[in-house]
C-alpha cells in the first residue's frame, strides 16, 4: 500500500488530459475528429430524451432502449470510415466513448458493404444501454457520429445528440 498510493497520486493528474483528449479546445463545442468535416450525413434518435426502463430479459436491471437513424443526404454512394460516439457526463465534457468499424456499422445498421446509397435511410433498431441496478443508473448525454468518404475521397460527417436521462419514468405519464 505504501508504494500503491505514491503512485497513483503521481499518475491522478494524467486522468484529466486522457479524459479531455477527444476535446481539446473548450472554446468550440464539438470534439476535435468531428470539426472542419462538411455535414453530409442526417443522424438522429428515437425516443430522445430516453428514459430507462426495468430490463424484463434481467430483474432488477434496466435498459434504456432507442433506434438511432441516418440518411446520406449527398447525391453520390458514401463509404463508412466510422462510426462512434462522445460522452459527456461529467465537468470534464466530451469524452471518447466507443468507434466501430465500418464492418461493424454495415452490420449493427444494416447496410451492406457499408456502403451509403443518396436518400437512404439506415437503422440500427436497438442501440440499447443497459444498467445493472437502480444504483447505477445517470444520466448524460452522447453525440453519436458517422464519417464517410466520397468517391474522391471528401470526408463528411453526421451527428447526433441524444439525451439520455436517469429517471425511470412511470408508463404513460409525462414530465
Amino acid at each position: 500500500m505504501k508504494i500503491l498510493l505514491p503512485a497513483l497520486l503521481l499518475l491522478a493528474p494524467l486522468a484529466p488530459l486522457r479524459a479531455q483528449s477527444a476535446w481539446t479546445d473548450h472554446t468550440r463545442a464539438l470534439p476535435d475528429k468531428l470539426r472542419r468535416v462538411p455535414v453530409g450525413l442526417q443522424l438522429w434518435h428515437s425516443p430522445n430524451p430516453n428514459y430507462p426502463e426495468p430490463n424484463t430479459a434481467q430483474p432488477g436491471q434496466f435498459v434504456w432502449k432507442h433506434r438511432t437513424m441516418l440518411r446520406n443526404d449527398t447525391d453520390q454512394e458514401l463509404d463508412i470510415v466510422e462510426c462512434g460516439s462522445f460522452i459527456w457526463y461529467s465537468a470534464a465534457g466530451w469524452q471518447a466513448n466507443l468507434t466501430q468499424t465500418p464492418a461493424e456499422f454495415a452490420e449493427l445498421f444494416n447496410c451492406p458493404q457499408g456502403r451509403l446509397r443518396p436518400g437512404q435511410t439506415y437503422t440500427f433498431a436497438k442501440n440499447y444501454r443497459y444498467a445493472r441496478s437502480a444504483n447505477s443508473l445517470y444520466g448524460g448525454d452522447a453525440l453519436w457520429y458517422i464519417l464517410a468518404k466520397d468517391a474522391s475521397g471528401r470526408l463528411y460527417k453526421g451527428m447526433g445528440l441524444i439525451e439520455t436521462e436517469a429517471e425511470v419514468q412511470v408508463p404513460g405519464s409525462a414530465k
